[in-house]
């Protein structure tokens, strides 16, 4: 089994949700982690930006940020998917102190000699993680955001 060391400066988590007013984005680099898998032949919560400085300060608020600085995976499953390079993985995800398990597609592929690229994308509610979406006055934020994440791993030596 191979060690692979997650590049943070290659790596991106992408967040997108939906408001009553304006669609919100915001994305982050900095990943930082390690994955051990076996390749067969031929992840601070404070960097994450919207380009809205409000709308930062309130993501930032309602997360509670400094109690809880880091959102954090565990990959625990990969399994055979289809033959164009995707798994099923499973795995726990931590975000403001509450863990849940979550299952989804995933794609993985080599990119060069040593390293890969893993990307997903799932949808989730942050009520399962006891943050309430925020209202201001008519201003409404939806509960369900898709997160995206595209991970560049190097193998170790």
């Amino acid at each position: 089994m191979a060690r692979y060391r997650i590049v943070p400066d290659r790596s991106r988590v992408i967040i997108d949700a939906r408001s009553s007013l304006h669609p919100i984005h915001t994305e982050t680099d900095g990943l930082e982690g390690w994955l051990e898998l076996e390749v067969e032949p031929g992840g601070r919560v404070s960097r994450l930006r919207s380009g809205n400085p409000l709308e930062d300060r309130e993501l930032r608020r309602r997360i509670d940020a400094r109690r809880y600085p880091v959102i954090a995976g565990e990959l625990a499953v990969m399994k055979d998917g289809d033959a164009d390079g995707s798994y099923l993985v499973g795995g726990d995800l931590t975000f403001r102190g509450v863990t849940r398990r979550y299952e989804d597609r995933m794609h993985v592929e080599a990119i060069d000699q040593g390293a890969l690229r893993l990307s997903g994308q799932a949808t989730f509610d942050v009520r399962e993680f006891g943050m309430e979406p925020p209202r201001i006055l008519m201003f409404k934020v939806e509960p369900n955001v898709a997160v995206r994440v595209d991970i560049v791993a190097e193998r170790q030596n």
